[in-house]
């Protein structure tokens, strides 16, 4: 099966911007790219210091962000727009208000256990605009059990498609990632490509290679693998999206809807 046309956009957009251009060039090209998207560079490296264009994409901070001392509140894991959040409910979450969809699709056959567990919990969509650092990072304490790399297409995942588009987050290309937290109940992270999203590294799974020429999921599975909370764990390289499950009972989110947030930030509490 030949690869979907947004996939062979973002593979070729991934491949200029990965270039190495003369420093000249690579300094009007970074330069350009944040004043087009209005990047806020004060925690980064001058703009021409980035020897690619994807140097810049993923970047990373100069000096770590202070995170909340108490280890019972949930933290954001990046900077982004929460562009929905809310309670699970008969299997189903949604992209955007008024598009549901199924969250056993969304996990794949390796994570159906999951998707029953988080049934009555919380979910929070975090959506990376191009112009938001683009690494992400563990909200809370976690041992991870699995991963599975299901390959899919490339949709942008902004807000024309989010409303009209049935089951967006299903057709795109994603990492489920399947952990517990301390006390034993069930946070599911998914990592959602977007168009011209080349890759999205996970740190701790360098077998993962998204956008590549995988037909069938991949599946991964780990023993004893604890994340901690803040913990660097891979980026995307441009901006998509960052779903989290939690089980019933476990988090108590204090979030809303088109509420920008930072990594770092307060998101509510772990029970």
């Amino acid at each position: 099966m030949a690869k979907h046309f947004t996939s062979v956009i973002s593979h070729y957009f991934g491949k200029f911007a990965s270039k190495e251009f003369p420093p000249s060039v690579q300094c009007f090209i970074n330069t350009a790219y944040v004043k087009l998207m209005g990047l806020d560079m004060s925690e980064f490296r001058e703009p021409c210091s980035y020897k690619t264009l994807n140097k810049l994409f993923t970047r990373a901070l100069e000096k770590p962000r202070a995170l909340p001392e108490d280890e019972n509140i949930l933290i954001s894991g990046v900077d982004a727009l929460i562009t929905d959040a809310g309670t699970i409910k008969e299997g189903k979450a949604y992209q955007i208000k008024g598009m549901s969809y199924g969250i056993e699709e969304l996990f794949g056959a390796y994570h159906q256990e999951a998707a029953a567990k988080v049934e009555g919990g919380e979910f929070i969509n975090f959506y990376l605009s191009p112009k938001d650092y683009h690494r992400y990072h563990i909200p809370m304490r976690l041992k991870v059990n699995s991963l599975t790399h299901i390959p899919g297409k490339h949709y942008p995942v902004n807000f024309p498609l989010l409303r009209n588009m049935k089951d967006l987050f299903i057709e795109n290309e994603r990492v489920v990632i399947e952990c517990e937290d301390a006390k034993g109940r069930m946070q599911v992270l998914v990592l959602v490509a977007a168009l011209n999203v080349g890759q999205m590294v996970v740190t701790f799974e360098e077998k993962v290679r998204t956008n590549s020429e995988i037909r069938e999921p991949v599946h991964y599975t780990y023993e004893d693998l604890w994340v901690e909370r803040g913990e660097f764990y891979g980026w995307f390289e441009m901006g998509s999206t960052i779903l989290t499950f939690s089980e019933k009972g476990s988090i108590v989110p204090e979030v809303a809807i088109n509420q920008k947030v930072s990594y770092g930030d307060a998101l509510g509490r772990i029970c």
